[in-house]
């Protein structure tokens, strides 16, 4: 079986993560959407709301899983059994931040990262652009799914 963890604080989660996920469906028999759990960080919405946003858009698409982890990622993907790790890449910088964890994960482990370029209309939106509209009274239902926008 093919299976990927997405991993990701998904605070909140946005269009470009669904892009991805929903690109990556045909690519993979499972996809674990793994929302990380670090208790350094401050986060808008709880992990409770975290996680409901992003069942309710997968509620009915048995290829999804959803789970929280902690520590390393190429732990959580030893302990699902999983081989890959999905992620998006919206610019160049993200390219040269996720190629060095990418590195880093492959000298560790056998898990390979597989890289998804973001549709050129989602490629601008980032969880902490959301934030920051959102902190600051604008609309964010361009931005997000509608499980987080009706929040």
């Amino acid at each position: 079986m093919k299976r990927a963890i997405f991993p990701g604080s998904f605070d909140p989660i946005t269009l470009g993560h669904l892009d991805i996920i929903n690109r990556a469906l045909p690519l993979f028999d499972e996809i674990i959407i793994a929302v990380g759990i670090n208790s350094d960080k401050k986060y808008m919405f709880s992990l409770k709301e975290r996680l409901h946003f992003i069942k309710e858009n997968y509620v009915n698409i048995p290829k999804i899983k959803v789970e929280t982890y902690s520590g390393l990622t190429i732990d959580f993907c030893n302990k699902m059994d999983a081989d890959f790790i999905l992620r998006g890449l919206r610019n160049p910088a993200d390219f040269e931040f996720e190629k060095a964890i990418a590195q880093t994960n492959r000298k560790l482990s056998k898990i390979e990262t597989v890289f998804l370029l973001t549709s050129s209309d989602t490629s601008f939106i980032s969880s902490s652009i959301v934030r920051d509209v959102l902190r600051n009274g604008g609309d964010i239902s361009s931005l997000v799914p509608e499980s987080v926008s009706k929040k």
